[in-house]
């Protein structure tokens, strides 16, 4: 059975609706930056995201080629995930997309070496006659953390990262937002295919102790 990243670190893709606090271990992502409002039609982001799963696509189906990665095991394409900020703005200013600067990344398995991620950035672009170049493997050490499942569209998720605040202030934290330490997203419902006030994503921000 495929290994699921989603089942097999519940405490990192789902959690429930009241905040939590998280150590988040280091972990390696292919990884697209950007700027510019996502919503635009063929704008950067939506190119990024298509560089993201081509990669992503050609590592998971690198057993069908005459490429070996060693420790391969077969696994479930993670999440799309995104790390957000503005310059000047603490979080992100949902009013104003268009200064959104972005990170858009899959998680990798641990067996996926810079080299394995070369040649698929290479193969991708290739088969997919696609320019991958942006593509980037990148490592994060998120640390300590609070996160909470957001139900509804991405606009409404003010009203969830008031709760988080008032979690925060109650227990003795606060925010720790840094050019290294953003507004992360995890993307777990389908958009094209679930109505918006389904949508499930994990919003993750660092913390420290007040």
């Amino acid at each position: 059975m495929a290994f699921d990243f989603k089942k097999e670190y519940k405490e990192f893709y789902m959690p429930k609706n009241v905040p939590a606090i998280v150590e988040v271990p280091p972990a390696n992502y292919a990884a697209v930056r950007g700027e510019g409002d996502p919503n635009k039609e063929g704008g950067a982001y939506q190119r990024a995201i298509g560089v993201l799963y081509a990669v992503a696509y050609t590592l998971k189906m690198s057993y069908k080629t005459d490429y070996r990665i060693q420790g391969f095991y077969d696994y479930v394409v993670p999440p799309l995930e995104g790390f957000w900020r503005q310059e000047g703005v603490e979080g992100v200013d949902y009013s104003d997309k268009s200064k959104f600067q972005w990170i858009s990344v899959i998680r990798l398995p641990e067996f996926i070496t810079e080299r394995d991620f070369a040649w698929a950035v290479e193969t991708a672009s290739k088969k997919k006659k696609l320019n991958c170049s942006a593509a980037e493997f990148l490592t994060i050490d998120e640390g300590l953390c609070v996160q909470i499942m957001h139900e509804g569209p991405f606009d409404d998720e003010p009203a969830t990262v008031a709760v988080m605040d008032r979690f925060l202030a109650e227990n003795g934290y606060e925010n720790d937002f840094s050019s290294g330490r953003l507004h992360h997203e995890i993307y777990l419902s389908d958009a094209r295919k679930v109505a918006p006030e389904k949508w499930k994503t994990v919003i993750r921000h660092p913390i420290r102790r007040r």
